[in-house]
């Protein structure tokens, strides 16, 4: 089992920033892949950024050029850095682990969330 844990949410104005980071702990040797997605009210959850190992390998077109996903040198925390904060980014974010292999999910952990919200 791998726990994931979620900080830094909170509420921003348009414009602004904020940095989520995720801690994970237990089992992280069989992770490989870790990321970020998130889930607004009234939609489904959708992927934000991902990194394979140190190398991001997915990031959604609505945020690039504004959040930046890195990772930790032990590879057990994942950051995601937002910027230039738009109110359509208000979302529920939630952590996320998994262990692949190719294509293949074979393992998969969620963190409980945290609240983004960008308002003025």
């Amino acid at each position: 089992q791998v726990q994931l844990v979620e900080s830094g949410g909170g509420l921003a104005q348009p414009g602004g920033s904020l940095n989520l980071s995720c801690a994970a702990s237990g089992s992280t040797f069989i992770v490989n892949t870790m990321g970020w997605f998130r889930q607004a009210p009234g939609k489904g959850r959708e992927l934000v950024a991902t990194m394979k190992h140190d190398v991001p390998v997915n990031i959604t077109d609505s945020v690039k050029g504004r959040f930046i996903i890195s990772r930790g040198n032990r590879e057990n925390t994942v950051w995601l850095q937002m910027n230039d904060l738009r109110p359509e980014d208000t979302a529920v974010y939630y952590c996320n682990a998994q262990s692949r292999a190719g294509a293949m999910v074979i393992y998969e952990f969620w963190g409980p969330g945290t609240q983004v919200t960008v308002s003025a």
